[in-house]
């Protein structure tokens, strides 16, 4: 019998938010919740299965990995693309990808971006913390209100137009900018395009809404930081290499941003990572897409891939195998 590992299950919703049973009738389907302390771990526990379900950029598929696994024949990732997932290599060694559409459009993670800085303008995590606590106000610092200032998109896809007609609700003044912005673009999402200096210059928070590549890796640079208002809050619900990580724990631990943030460098974040006891934060584990729905979604179509291959029909492939 085939053996089936999904992986990345850190909520363990993956057996409940899907119809399994195409697949368990034909195979053994065993289910991982805690994320591979590396990739000797990955390769040990890998070892015996035939097909593997993971959810996209959490456990990393490099060739190295992908080489150790003779026994897979199966890779399919949830979402349209993964940047963790070596698709050459797994074509070389004879594995077939599989992707998953999920829903046709989820603003879960613009959503999560508009809480994060509401909670970050009037520190909400805090004054949880405190009343929690046995205390009310006696630590905590005024707020502030974002009716009127000036909200500053890098970015205005799909996710950043919807976070720009956010803070036109809240009657906040909208700026962006992108490598590849044009005036119509920003106009018709209730922006001024202007350059990103100026952008940095005027912005009283930042929302980051960019696609990572070796382009935009460090959009955000220690210069980019430090040209940024005093307290100006800095939103990144996109991925961690946009903004020169070392450049921004620097910044709040010396009190000069605030940033409110659901990526990090490394997921789950480690024991010791900086950013768990670092000051001025607000934090999120990546949570921008983890949505009922759209897990739903995910999981479903997860499931139809497998149970797709196992019946010698495969679907929804990113390579072709023979």
């Amino acid at each position: 019998m085939k053996r089936i590992a999904v992986l990345d299950d850190w909520q363990g919703i993956a057996a409940t938010s899907a119809d399994w049973s195409a697949v368990t009738r034909q195979a053994e389907l065993v289910f991982f919740r805690d994320a591979f302390a590396d990739e000797d771990a990955a390769a040990a526990a890998l070892a015996g299965f035939d097909a593997v379900v993971a959810m996209r950029e959490r456990t990393p598929f490099a060739e190295s990995l992908v080489a150790r696994l003779p026994r897979l024949k199966l890779l399919s990732f949830t979402g349209a693309r993964n940047a963790a997932v070596d698709t050459a290599a797994c074509t070389k060694h004879g594995v077939l990808v599989c992707f998953t559409s999920g829903r046709p459009a989820t603003f879960g993670t613009a959503e999560l971006a508009l809480a994060l800085l509401l909670a970050a303008a009037r520190q909400v995590p805090f004054g949880d913390a405190e009343i929690r606590a046995g205390r009310f106000q006696e630590n905590l610092s005024p707020g502030i209100e974002l009716y009127g200032l000036t909200l500053g998109l890098i970015g205005l896809g799909k996710l950043g137009g919807r976070m720009a007609r956010y803070a036109q609700a809240l009657e906040m003044n909208v700026l962006a900018w992108s490598p590849n912005l044009t005036d119509e673009r920003a106009a018709a999402c209730g922006a001024v395009r202007v350059e990103k200096a100026e952008l940095l210059a005027r912005a009283d928070a930042v929302s980051l809404h960019l696609v990572l590549s070796e382009r935009s890796r460090d959009t955000l640079s220690a210069d980019d930081l430090a040209a940024m208002k005093r307290g100006a809050i800095v939103v990144n619900t996109s991925r961690a290499g946009l903004v020169d990580q070392q450049a921004l724990l620097a910044e709040v631990t010396a009190g000069r941003l605030v940033a409110a943030i659901d990526v990090f460098s490394h997921e789950p974040l480690s024991a010791d990572d900086a950013w768990r006891t670092a000051p001025n934060t607000v934090l999120s584990p990546h949570l921008g897409y983890v949505t009922r729905g759209n897990m739903a979604a995910l999981y479903r179509e997860s499931a139809e891939n497998v149970a797709a291959w196992l019946a010698g029909a495969p679907i929804r492939t990113l390579n072709t195998i023979g």
